[in-house]
């Protein structure tokens, strides 16, 4: 199979790669939103332009805004590498089957790990921690192996 062919709307893996990882990004970007939602209710400002014509003092650490700060730099630090190898992935041409499962069940991680972090419950946040690296680890041996 072509590259062109492997990276078309006929091949079910690269649908699956394009669905989940859009869907990864939103939630990434949800984060953020999230983040100023909390800045705003708990009127937790660290830039000193935020308080401007507002009676309120900077506050650095707030333990909401921190939580959701650290859930959202763990994304970063385990999204997009699950992204870029996932894409690699796609690359290898793998069964249907394995592809779009691996997509899922990465993406449906974080998702947990997300929901999990947010609201301190272990083990699941382990559980959705260690289903997306588990995922991007067999993915990139599989492009190591392919390449």
């Amino acid at each position: 199979m072509s590259i062109l062919e492997t990276i078309s709307l006929d091949n079910d893996v690269f649908r699956a790669y394009a669905f989940w990882t859009a869907i990864t990004i939103f939630k990434m970007l949800f984060m953020s939103v999230l983040t100023g939602r909390t800045r705003l209710k708990n009127k937790i400002f660290i830039n000193h332009e935020d308080t401007v014509g507002r009676n309120v003092e900077i506050v650095v650490n707030d333990e909401d805004v921190e939580r959701i700060r650290r859930a959202h730099r763990n994304d970063l630090e385990n999204c997009f590498p699950f992204m870029i190898i996932g894409f690699l992935f796609v690359l290898t041409n793998p069964s249907s089957f394995i592809g779009v499962n691996c997509m899922r069940i990465g993406a449906i991680s974080r998702i947990i790990h997300t929901v999990a972090f947010l609201n301190a419950l272990q083990p699941w946040r382990f559980i959705g921690f260690l289903g997306c690296i588990l995922v991007t680890v067999y993915m990139g041996i599989q492009v190591l192996m392919f390449f």
